[in-house]
């Protein structure tokens, strides 16, 4: 079956990592703690981070990385609406799709592996940020290396539709 033609159905991904996080509240403000390197394969561990702002409404993806396992962290202050595709022919998923609000009203990581194509929307009614800490780096060593990702946001026709 070729990516063109696949009717993905909702389930779990094999390799996709969700984490529930706890939100650590006093009279200052909170913390949660995204990534702890006892608690996540050496293999994820993150070489860099960023942190995105997206506006109500908008979406990042859909797109795919070769190489790259992306490290979110959907903490708020709004909710993101994350879309999961299994377009990897040899995992025992193949063909599962993965839709779920996280952010403010359910603090979550995740961890996304090659060949899983991810989006997200924000679905709330303020800016959000996101939390991205990838275990490869942006372009490679000095930036020089080409951009591993896959982009489908262009594709005519959409192969990966976000509701």
């Amino acid at each position: 079956m070729s990516e063109e033609t696949i009717q993905y159905v909702d389930g779990p991904i094999e390799g996709v990592e969700i984490r529930r996080l706890k939100m650590y509240s006093d009279k200052r403000g909170w913390l949660i703690e995204i990534f702890r390197n006892d608690e996540l394969a050496k293999d994820r561990w993150p070489v860099m981070t960023y942190i995105s702002s997206t506006l109500p409404g908008v979406a990042r993806g859909p797109h795919e990385h070769v190489d790259q396992t992306d490290g979110f962290g959907f903490v708020g202050p709004s909710d993101f609406k994350l879309y999961l595709w299994d377009a990897r022919p040899d995992s025992p998923t193949y063909g599962n799709r993965h839709v779920e609000v996280m952010g403010e009203s359910n603090p979550a990581a995740v961890w996304i592996p090659p060949g899983v194509v991810h989006a997200y929307r924000n679905v709330g009614e303020v800016s959000g940020l996101v939390l991205n800490a990838p275990n490869r780096l942006y372009a490679g060593e000095g930036k020089k290396e080409p951009v591993d990702e896959i982009r489908h946001e262009e594709a005519d026709p959409p192969k990966f539709i976000l509701d």
